[in-house]
């Protein structure tokens, strides 16, 4: 049975000064004023601190300061947002600047790691559950808001810092934790950036934009799943879509020509007229909200195609711990592709992705070697478009960085019931359940508990305690009982690829 909150605070004062120790206070001065946490356990939890404030399609500015003490017991309002058919989040507030942050005590200089959410349409940093990330590892963890879609993305001529306002808000986030972090704390000389998908694509622009900065603003990085190299094949991501040369970067000028196209569709003839318009008009332009989902390049973040800055080493040449899932695309097939699927079908989808090629690919992934035409489709793509960018993106950064690899492997981590079974596996983003986990996590516990270990001693001394991806020669493996080195060349066909 729990404690009420006022008798758990206080049997930890008694037990704090029966040890000669004093219990760090649950309330924080910020530069913004003081804000009082709540004491879980054994570590505190700060919700809901503004860190900066922002007008539509506007950079943030430092957040307004307050007099007394605010409470930080509740997450702020997540960024606008339309939900979808795997978050039920909605929201129209444009104030949702928002930071989080867990801590095992108020005193000490801890490391911290500061997680960027996935998606880059819907989310934001309260889903994920820190605590024993924290309380196990001995860091501080920040989470926080940033705009996406549409109110992170957009672009019009003439806007300054087009296609860059989600990325001006993750610095701005980055910008608060190092004046403020050692409140709660935590070391601002020892920070680590993570984040998963999108956030992992957001982590890699940051570590461009850090190469000339005077004072950087983290000091390692870690890479779940991240797209920064990642092309599209005709119809591997949605049914009907054309390739794309990037899933992550699009230029300036060409977000600024889509910008300036939608604009007549609302019926505006200038910026004026699209800032006034109500949030729930933007949200329900079709498809408004991914159609912004790429970070533009050629502005005043990114000043060249990120893959340009990965092959000439134009980036902060921090340790680095990157990787992904054992069966990506599983997630996307999944989700975008629910109509049946015959062997058929498998064929044709191969000759419109590959048409050079088809007869050579499906050689290589025969339909009859998996259990269903999904399957076979799901696995070429892994190694398609997954594992052959992960890999060249480690490949790159290794040249100028110390990488560590690895690749979650937990094929019972992701049983979405409305997937068929034979696409349950180690799913894009099914490994940070294991970092994040909730009260009610059920998967292997000894693995969640060797990743929080793994993670955090990374944060503390820059190593995972495995060897370098040097030349691709390690990759560590992550799997239940199975924690070691894997060919991932070989596993994914790399060879064949290229």
């Amino acid at each position: 049975m729990r404690l009420p909150t006022l008798l758990l605070t206080a049997f930890l004062l008694v037990s704090a000064c029966g040890k000669g120790e004093a219990m760090p206070s649950d309330v924080v001065t910020t530069d913004t004023g003081r804000v009082r946490g709540e004491v879980r356990d054994s570590h505190l939890v700060f919700q809901g601190i503004p860190y900066a404030r922002a007008s539509r399609w506007e950079p943030p500015v430092r957040a307004a300061s307050w007099d007394g003490v605010r409470d930080a017991l509740a997450p702020g309002s997540p960024c606008p947002q339309v939900g979808s058919g795997y978050s039920e989040t909605k929201s129209t507030n444009e104030d949702c600047l928002f930071a989080n942050v867990m801590t095992p005590s108020t005193s000490g200089r801890r490391p911290v790691l500061v997680w960027i959410h996935g998606d880059g349409a819907i989310g934001a940093g309260h889903h994920f559950h820190a605590e024993r990330l924290a309380r196990q590892g001995d860091v501080v963890v920040v989470t926080f808001n940033y705009r996406m879609g549409v109110f992170g993305g957009f672009g019009l001529p003439g806007l300054p810092h087009s296609g860059e306002f989600g990325l001006l808000d993750q610095r701005a986030a980055l910008e608060w934790v190092r004046r403020n972090v050692s409140g709660f704390g935590g070391d601002p000389g020892n920070v680590t950036l993570f984040g998963v998908s999108f956030g992992a694509t957001a982590v890699s622009a940051h570590l461009i934009a850090q190469k000339s900065a005077r004072q950087p603003l983290f000091h390692k990085a870690i890479l779940h799943s991240s797209f920064t190299l990642v092309d599209v094949p005709k119809g591997a991501w949605f049914p009907d879509l054309e390739a794309l040369p990037s899933l992550a970067w699009r230029p300036v000028a060409e977000i600024e020509e889509i910008g300036a196209a939608i604009t007549g569709e609302l019926g505006c003839a200038d910026l004026a007229c699209l800032r006034a318009l109500p949030a729930a008009t933007l949200l329900e332009h079709p498809q408004i909200m991914n159609i912004f989902q790429p970070v533009g390049y050629g502005g005043s973040v990114l000043p060249e195609p990120p893959a340009q800055s990965l092959e000439t080493g134009a980036f902060s040449p921090v340790p680095m711990l990157a990787g992904a899932t054992r069966d990506e695309h599983n997630s996307f097939v999944g989700l975008f592709r629910p109509d049946p699927m015959s062997a058929d079908d498998y064929s044709r989808l191969v000759r419109e992705a590959f048409p050079e090629r088809a007869a050579e690919v499906e050689r290589e992934y025969p339909v009859s070697a998996y259990a269903s035409a999904k399957q076979a489709w799901a696995a070429l793509l892994t190694d398609r478009v997954w594992a052959r960018a992960t890999f060249r993106q480690n490949t790159l950064y290794a040249r100028h960085a110390p990488v560590y690899a690895f690749e979650f492997a937990d094929r019972g981590a992701a049983t979405d019931p409305s997937f068929p079974t034979e696409l349950h596996g180690a799913n894009h983003s099914s490994d940070i359940d294991y970092l994040f986990p909730d009260r009610d996590f059920a998967k292997d516990r000894g693995l969640s508990d060797h990743m929080i270990r793994t993670w955090t001693d990374f944060a503390r001394t820059g190593t995972p305690g495995w060897p370098r991806f040097s030349a691709g020669q390690y990759v560590q493996s992550l799997a239940p009982g199975a924690i070691g080195p894997v060919d991932y060349a070989a596993e994914h066909r790399l060879a064949f690829w290229d």
